[in-house]
């Protein structure tokens, strides 16, 4: 497979989960605002916006408007909902003679109906919107392409967002303790909460909640789940010939991650839950980059010289 088509499908696994996952915790987050009005509100947002990866500006109080217009609409923000969408389908036409056409004409469709501003009254339907439509492409991929090179790298890409973006999640509920989502709500916001109910048989508590999205090995969102499956991919992607070890850059750092989360007590983890967070996004940031320099060269520029 050309490069150039294996890194287009990586990123548009990739935008279609950040779509998804900015979507899930914009909508907990936006929510609660207005059923709490004794929430800070420009601090709650400026928390968001950490969280997020985006910088705000420091000159005026910030609103929920001001997180939905540059999180969920802005086209040019490469954090926001439009921009992962916009280049979801640019990635799709530059691997179009790979990409199936129920994806491209899905994906097409996405990029097009997807609105300059939304309205207060329409913020939860939007998000739900967002989420439908994510579901779709993942579907079309999972149900119509055979499991080759090109399954890999869009589950690669999909697997390495999801564990960032559930780690995202569970660091937005230290950011403010008193008024933060609940356990419950962070379990809803993740499709999680029927999966929870199943598994532990009781109302959510921080323990059981946390360890169950961070390190449960059969719920397709908990970071265990996603790392474990990057891991898969990876080594499928290239087969391991050395008797020793793991060479492989980025099979090294997720396994490193893999190992500290699933060997360290989950209270132990709970009382350094940002930190911990914080480390798992770096990985997959790393973790990425290697993938990058892996299977994605990018050649040199051409430069021309005068002849002497």
């Amino acid at each position: 497979m050309l490069s150039r088509i294996a890194e287009s499908l990586f990123w548009i696994g990739r935008y279609i989960e950040r779509s998804d996952g900015t979507a899930r915790i914009l909508d907990v987050h936006l929510q609660l605002l207005l059923e709490d009005p004794w929430t800070p509100e420009d601090l709650a947002c400026r928390s968001l916006l950490s969280v997020m990866g985006s910088s705000a500006p420091e000159d005026r109080p910030l609103t929920r408007q001001d997180v939905l217009a540059l999180l969920a609409v802005d086209r040019t923000h490469p954090a926001s909902i439009a921009y992962s969408l916009g280049a979801a389908r640019e990635n799709a036409r530059r691997a179009r003679e790979i990409v199936s056409t129920e994806l491209w004409e899905s994906l097409n469709t996405t990029r097009a109906r997807m609105p300059r501003r939304v309205s207060s009254e329409k913020v939860h339907e939007f998000f739900g919107w967002v989420r439908e439509r994510a579901a779709l492409a993942v579907g079309i991929v999972d149900s119509s392409t055979s499991r080759d090179e090109a399954w890999l790298f869009f589950t690669l890409g999909r697997s390495l967002e999801r564990a960032d973006m559930t780690a995202r999640l569970l660091a937005t509920r230290a950011l403010t303790e008193a008024s933060g989502p609940s356990w419950t709500t962070i379990l809803r916001s993740c499709g999680a909460y029927e999966a929870y109910l199943r598994t532990y048989r009781g109302l959510p508590s921080a323990r059981n909640a946390a360890e169950f999205l961070l390190l449960d090995r059969l719920f397709p969102r908990s970071v265990i789940f996603a790392v474990t499956r990057a891991e898969e991919c990876l080594r499928q992607l290239e087969p391991r010939s050395e008797r020793a070890g793991v060479s492989d850059q980025a099979q090294r750092l997720l396994g490193r991650i893999r190992s500290q989360l699933e060997y360290r007590p989950i209270v132990e983890i709970l009382d350094d839950l940002p930190h911990q967070m914080d480390a798992v996004q770096e990985v997959t940031s790393a973790a990425s980059e290697a993938i990058r320099r892996r299977y994605f060269p990018v050649a040199p520029a051409p430069s021309w010289t005068e002849e002497d």
